[in-house]
């Protein structure tokens, strides 16, 4: 390899030859880290709700976050069995609720739990829903209706997160196979899928495996990053191997590999950038799974490169003998049509599409966009789904929220649940003042030493003995005093003071009293745990609007200005699902044009130093950047719902990976538009470069339509269904409308091109002499390419990685010269 040794002196070089010689090396290192990473992938933690991922300063994350630390939400599952009577129904409840660790089991004839032949129990646990109990309960509630048609919905465990990683397998099946399909219609050998398997298999391996390194990722995150990372970085394998073949076709496996190498890791690295950049916007994202999704997409992308720089020269030197013997012919056709169709509607497809996109602009800003589930439809319905869809057609559902309030003040409280009561839209409150205990008494309400007495039928004497000792660490103890015939407690308060002395032994009742008294003290307990702590009250407020509209959204904020009638604004939150998704909401219109901007800006760096032109990357993004505006016109013009999230995150996307078609066509474009005329140049370049788009985008456009048309979850539905039909919008534009905009916008481009401060070293010589590195320029004609030969006649050219050495004049050893150049360069 006597050309090689000379530029074996590069750093580059030494790298890449390392690389290549300790292939072995790389390979156990591999093998460990994948088998680390199948070990590791149980360590991930997944987070299947989306309010956690809200911003800490918004209400409903505060809100949340208060609740778990002042009350306890206690487990529960709604269980609607068909085709039972009434008595039938009654008779399931008393047996639910002597089963030891079920709290309650509501059910009663109303509307509400008895319907249409069907019975609807509402069960409680006695554990927090964050127990494992809770879970072993569960069981046994399933195994318990096994012999009924029951349809059970729970907030507890990670079912539904289990039924999304069901669906993902298939799709990732399915995703693979179309892969394999693709790799062997646009590959030149069999072998060349295998290759490209392993190296994208290890690196999904190892990214699955790494993110135990980020604690908990959301579940959006951990459903489609594989199947992403895959359609997103297969071409930097693709290209190295491509690569590899041109440099095969004049050395042998190793020095080919070897300078493959060195020639690809700038070249991805570089394509990989403007991937990265769109994804980079995703960071700064205040909802926070924009965040989530992006770090570990972006650790995908740098884990394929790796993969690729490292793992995959190793698995060429391995299979280098199957690459020749199982070649095959090449079967993507030669599309020059499409390169003259360009040239000769150049003058009108260009100003059409500029027409287009600002109509598109203006359609997309009407994008019905959602906040929640409620209205939108996915492809799939899964076991959960159809349970909570039979249940919400046979009994209504109102919409709860809850509110969270200083407390201490049981008459303040009364006041603010009547007041809240007044509102249509509300249909019922729960809340300690207004929750009933006994003979008409709620648990709030103060009671006398007399009206004590007569509700559990005891002495009267008992009663102000009782009160008296209460008193002793009572605030108001000298109001005791001087009156204990007037002196009032609240019910639940006094209820949980004698309760706590019998326990103490300092008072004895009989056993009727004591049983009544224990019944009184575990619901009273039970209903403090949830409504009250020392520091906060909670009310469940039920009303009849939709999770999500307008009217409900401003039932919230009435809501607000109810609540600070009576206590301060900063220490009341409203929380639910309505809540959530206003929130949201609000998130949403300042996400939309940050990530918009900085998409923009950092795919906009990448290109400037890439064109060395100002224009040029103006251009490039105009299109992708139209193309997006496109795509979510198409929801606005159908009137389809479409989750805020899959907006932000395939805008992203699109902008940073769907970039890399169009600067394909322009690289190509630029580069042959220094030796052809525009209408050669482009045909040329649409040949070149339909292999490289072709192989990409339908990878990329099928993981997209496949996760939006095989899922159950409508932020996966969206952000599925959009890449999906993004990336078809990408293609077919960067195949018709792009060439024709490069076509009339040539020489705007040449004219804002920039030359980067560094030497250049154009040569100048006449005569006979020898030519050895790349070198652009003219040689009595203009050649652009690899030279390794002695010239005679005039040259005017730069010369990179090498250099012009003036000879004596004597005849041309043609045996002796060599000339290399890259697929699609002219000489």
């Amino acid at each position: 390899m006597s050309s090689n040794e000379k530029a074996g002196n590069s750093f580059m070089l030494k790298i890449c030859k390392f690389i290549v010689d300790k292939r072995n090396l790389f390979f156990l290192i591999y093998a460990i880290a994948c088998i680390f990473s199948v070990i590791a992938r149980g360590w991930v933690g997944v987070e299947n709700k989306l309010p956690k991922y809200l911003p800490k300063t918004s209400e409903t994350y505060r809100g949340l976050e208060l609740m778990e630390e002042q009350f306890t939400t206690y487990g529960s599952a709604k269980v609607m069995v068909a085709n039972i009577s009434y008595d039938q129904a009654l008779m399931i409840q008393k047996d639910l609720e002597k089963r030891a660790g079920v709290f309650s089991a509501e059910l009663d004839d109303s509307d509400e739990h008895y319907a249409n032949g069907s019975a609807l129990f509402n069960i409680t646990f006695d554990y927090d829903e964050t127990n494992d109990k809770c879970l072993e309960l569960l069981d046994k509630v399933k195994e318990y209706f096994n012999d009924y048609d029951y349809y059970l919905t729970t907030s507890l465990g990670d079912t539904q997160s289990e039924l999304i990683d069901q669906e993902m397998n298939v799709i990732s099946v399915i995703v693979v196979i179309v892969v394999v399909l693709v790799l062997i219609f646009t590959s030149q050998a069999y072998a060349e899928v295998p290759i490209l398997l392993l190296t994208f298999g290890s690196a999904a391996l190892v990214q699955m495996g790494t993110n135990f390194l980020l604690g908990t990722i959301s579940f959006v995150s951990n459903s489609v990053t594989i199947v992403l990372q895959l359609a997103l970085s297969v071409d930097y394998a693709v290209i190295f191997l491509n690569r590899y073949k041109e440099e095969h076709m004049t050395l042998e496996p190793r020095e080919a590999c070897i300078v493959a190498l060195s020639k690809s890791i700038p070249e991805i690295t570089g394509s990989s950038l403007t991937t990265i950049g769109g994804l980079v916007a995703m960071l700064f994202m205040q909802f926070g799974i924009g965040a989530d999704m992006g770090i570990v997409l972006i650790k995908a992308i740098i884990l394929s490169l790796l993969s690729v720089f490292l793992l995959m020269p190793g698995i060429i030197m391995v299979f280098a003998g199957l690459l020749e013997k199982t070649k095959h012919k090449n079967f993507i056709p030669q599309i020059p049509f499409v390169g003259r169709f360009a040239y000769k509607t150049r003058y009108i497809i260009a100003p059409l599409f500029a027409v287009a996109i600002i109509i598109a602009n203006r359609i997309s800003s009407k994008t019905p966009y959602v906040y929640g589930y409620s209205q939108i439809t996915p492809p799939l319905t899964n076991a959960v789904q159809r349970a909570e869809n039979i249940q919400k057609e046979n009994f209504a559902s109102d919409n709860m929220m809850a509110l969270v309030f200083p407390s201490g003040d049981y008459d303040r409280e009364k006041r603010l649940i009547d007041e809240i009561l007044l509102e249509d839209d509300v249909t019922s409150v729960t809340g300690l003042a207004n929750t009933e205990a006994m003979n008409g008494y709620t648990l709030t309400d103060k009671l006398t030493p007399r009206q004590f007495s007569e509700l559990l039928n005891i002495d009267y004497e008992v009663a102000e003995l009782v009160y008296a000792a209460y008193a002793v660490n009572d605030e108001d103890y000298a109001k005791a005093v001087n009156g204990l015939s007037n002196y009032k407690v609240p019910l639940i308060d006094m209820f949980m003071f004698v309760y706590k002395e019998i326990k103490e032994g300092y008072v004895t009742l009989d056993d009727d009293l004591m049983q009544k008294l224990e019944d009184a003290n575990r619901m009273m307990n039970f209903a403090k745990n949830q409504l009250e702590s020392d520091e906060y009250s909670r009310i469940l407020i039920y009303v009849d609007l939709p999770q999500e509209s307008d009217e409900t959204f401003d039932f919230i904020e009435k809501l607000h200005k109810i609540t600070e009638k009576y206590y301060t604004p900063s220490k009341i939150f409203v929380v639910g699902e309505s809540v959530s998704q206003y929130d949201l909401k609000k998130c949403f219109s300042r996400d939309n044009t940050v990530t918009g901007v900085i998409s923009i800006l950092a795919v906009l760096v990448v290109l400037l130093f890439t064109f060395k032109s100002a224009g040029m990357p103006v251009l490039l993004i105009a299109v992708i950047q139209g193309c997006i505006w496109i795509n979510f016109s198409i929801p606005a013009i159908r009137h389809d719902n479409l989750f805020f999230l899959g907006y932000l995150i395939v805008s992203s996307i699109q902008m940073g990976a769907n970039i890399d078609y169009a600067i394909v066509i322009a690289g190509r474009y630029t580069e042959l538009r220094e030796t052809m005329g525009k209408r050669d140049a482009i045909i040329d370049t649409m040949n070149l470069s339909f292999p490289t788009i072709i192989t990409s985008g339908t990878m990329l456009a099928v993981a997209g339509t496949l996760i939006g048309n095989m899922t159950s979850d409508c932020a996966i539905y969206g952000i599925g269904k959009c890449l999906g039909r993004g990336t078809i919008i990408s293609i077919l534009v960067t195949m018709f409308v792009l060439p024709q905009i490069l076509l009339v916008g040539d020489r705007v481009i040449e004219l804002t091109a920039f030359v980067m401060n560094m030497p250049l070293r154009v040569k100048q010589r006449t005569g006979t002499m020898r030519i050895d590195g790349f070198i652009r320029g003219r040689v009595e004609g203009n050649v652009t390419g690899v030279i390794h030969a002695v010239v005679k006649g005039d040259v005017s050219a730069y010369i990179e990685n090498g250099d012009i050495t003036p000879m004596e004049d004597e005849p041309i050893d043609a045996e002796n010269a060599e000339f290399y150049y890259t697929e699609g360069e002219d000489i």
